[in-house]
């Protein structure tokens, strides 16, 4: 069995790939769900995997948008005039 039953906080952000402040917002949202064992926080792989399928999926086109160089930029405005 190589797969953990539990992460800490550090290792459930470092498999979900996503940072400690989206995390707890997760947790603090009641979206994920998070044991205490003393002052440790433990967040069970279930229910990280089940947080990260509630997701919303990005459509094809925002994808394509994503990709192009510059997508969303603005050009400066001309300030000669």
């Amino acid at each position: 069995m190589d797969r953990p039953l539990a992460f800490s906080v550090a290792e459930a952000c470092s498999a979900a790939r996503i940072g400690r402040t989206s995390l707890y917002q997760a947790i603090r949202a009641g979206e994920l769900r998070a044991l205490k064992r003393g002052r440790r926080t433990i967040i069970l792989a279930n229910d990280l995997r089940r947080y990260l399928e509630s997701l919303p999926a990005l459509e094809a086109a925002a994808m394509t948008e994503m990709k192009r160089p510059g997508a969303g930029k603005t050009a400066p405005a001309d300030s000669n005039s």
